[in-house]
């Protein structure tokens, strides 16, 4: 028997029957008693680790409820390249990378910005110079589009612009030529497959890593969004090993130009999972995002781009759907702009009505028109968003996003407090590594609408959310989202996922909340993390 009690502190439980208590008591990796230190204490059984909480508070654990912890520790590799915001620091953090790596190897790098090309066209021999004509491949920091020099292009075959079944786009310029912009996965995915890959043990041990971080920061659960059977043997390697240190809910990647002998395949997939891991649903795109124009919007930008969804034929999307509802899995659809939310959540209405064990989702839903949060009113629809995703806005309007959409629609954007307002069933997360993944700092762009530091712009005030709010979309929501009701709760039967915390979240500054110390991090009532801070 493994048995532990917190004691003499501040029980957040999520549970609206028993909001708060003083004390919890854990038992086989379930909590028995919830109360005050006296019932918990009493109830304790001989032997068990009694720890005084002196200040601190307990939590359900952290629910990450959008993320790619294997393809986002695979895009990831290589130089981070956040918060270079011009052409001079870039090219000098390349060189620095060329050298690491050597002599005509491949530099690989993440997390680039839109800002360090000025404004001006995303052009892959503005940075050979920097890497000594070497191949280069660097991710945005949104995951939708990449640039690649010369070399690269040359080893994936990439000469001219290809046609594609979805939205994807290499982009050429007017002779044809590729400029190295890649836009969309399936454009992208041309020249990462042409760098050296990781084996099966090289992915085991960056997830192993990946989800070590995780738990560091206090999360116990994630909703990955990218599955693919890939990702699921290496979560069964992991987890035969021992390592799996956090419950993983997979949803499968749909991406249009899958056949219905591939739709067969996954829907085969469905019934597997290990004890803390499953396959929980499907994950399509219903367009792209705003900052490339790829965005499904009801009126075009400024650009005149926004017009089309990611499908080349809307009724196919339809169609899978139905399938992979029939079939038993959960549905979840990305859709960033207003007139992709608005026909998804048209395309959902017209199947079945929803399993509440599984129910229907929408991701991101960055920009909604008041029509739209009228529609998501009452439809059943989980919204998974993302509030730290605000922190690539400029309070000018000068980045892509906003000079795209405009000061009007910009205003629009991550709009937490109407959906809540609603009655929507609202979760967040943090689109790893598209944003860090630490949760603090999203509660903070939840509740502050402006960065952790306390010192940058605030957008939108009207929309934040409360504290409490907040850790109930990272939390019971989070686990609601994904039909677990036993999870992301604090009451006598649920499981043991907990996140201990130096002091109470509901009490804190936007400052402290983004900083309090995560002591301890545990999933069925066992210690996960030794990288806790």
């Amino acid at each position: 028997m493994s048995a532990i009690s917190f004691v003499s502190g501040v029980v957040r439980t999520m549970d609206p029957d028993r909001p708060t208590a003083e004390a919890v008591a854990v038992v086989d990796g379930r909590i028995t008693v919830v109360g005050s230190t006296a019932e918990v204490l009493a109830a304790t059984p001989d032997g068990a680790e009694i720890v005084e909480l002196e200040g601190g508070a307990v939590l359900p654990g952290f629910i990450d409820s959008h993320s790619h912890p294997l393809w986002g520790a695979r895009l990831s590799a290589g130089i981070d390249l956040g918060g270079l915001t011009d052409l001079d620091s870039l090219r000098e953090a390349l060189a620095a990378e060329a050298r690491r790596v050597g002599a005509g190897a491949w530099v690989r790098g993440w997390n680039l910005d839109y800002a360090a090309f000025g404004g001006h066209a995303v052009r892959g021999d503005l940075l050979e110079e920097a890497v000594a004509g070497a191949p280069a491949f660097l991710m945005f920091y949104d995951l939708h589009t990449a640039v690649a020099t010369g070399a690269a292009l040359d080893a994936a075959g990439v000469t001219g612009a290809r046609a594609f079944p979805d939205a994807s786009e290499v982009v050429v310029d007017e002779h044809g030529r590729p400029t190295g912009e890649l836009r969309e996965p399936t454009a992208y995915d041309l020249v990462g497959s042409a760098a050296p890959q990781p084996s099966l043990d090289e992915e085991c041990e960056l997830l192993r890593t990946t989800f070590a971080r995780f738990t560091a920061v206090g999360l116990t659960g994630c909703a990955v969004m990218d599955g693919s059977e890939r990702l699921l043997d290496v979560l069964d390697a992991m987890e035969r090993d021992g390592e799996l240190t956090l419950r993983v809910d997979v949803f499968l990647w749909h991406r249009p130009e899958d056949d219905d002998e591939t739709v067969r395949e996954r829907i085969a997939l469905a019934g597997r999972a290990g004890r803390r891991w499953r396959v929980a649903g499907i994950k399509l795109f219903s367009d792209g995002v705003i900052d490339t124009g790829t965005a499904w919007l009801h009126a075009p930008d400024a650009h005149g781009d926004g017009g089309a969804s990611f499908w080349p034929d809307w009724s196919r999307y339809g169609e899978v759907i139905r399938r992979y509802d029939a079939a038993g899995l959960q549905l979840t659809t990305h859709a960033v702009g207003d007139r992709a939310v608005d026909a998804v959540l048209d395309a959902y209405a017209a199947l079945p009505p929803a399993d509440p064990a599984r129910p229907r989702r929408i991701e991101h839903l960055e920009i909604l028109s008041d029509a739209d949060i009228e529609k998501l009113a009452g439809s059943g629809v989980v919204a998974s968003m993302q509030p730290l995703h605000m922190q690539w806005r400029h309070e000018d309007l000068s980045d892509s996003w906003a000079a795209r959409l405009g000061e009007d629609r910009a205003a629009t954007g991550f709009r937490a407090r109407d959906v809540l307002d609603a009655g929507v069933l609202t979760v967040f997360g943090s689109d790893w590594p598209v944003a860090g993944m630490d949760p603090r700092a999203n509660l903070v762009w939840a509740t502050w609408r402006s960065a952790p530091s306390g010192d940058g712009p605030v957008f939108e005030p009207h929309e934040r959310v409360s504290v409490e709010e907040a850790l109930v979309a990272y939390t019971r929501s989070g686990a609601l989202a994904l039909g677990a009701t036993d999870r992301g709760i604090i009451r006598e039967g649920a499981v043991a996922d907990l996140v201990v915390l130096a002091a109470d979240p509901l009490t804190a500054t936007p400052v402290d909340l983004a900083t309090i110390p995560i002591l301890r991090t545990l999933v069925d009532g066992t210690p996960t993390s030794p990288l806790c801070a």
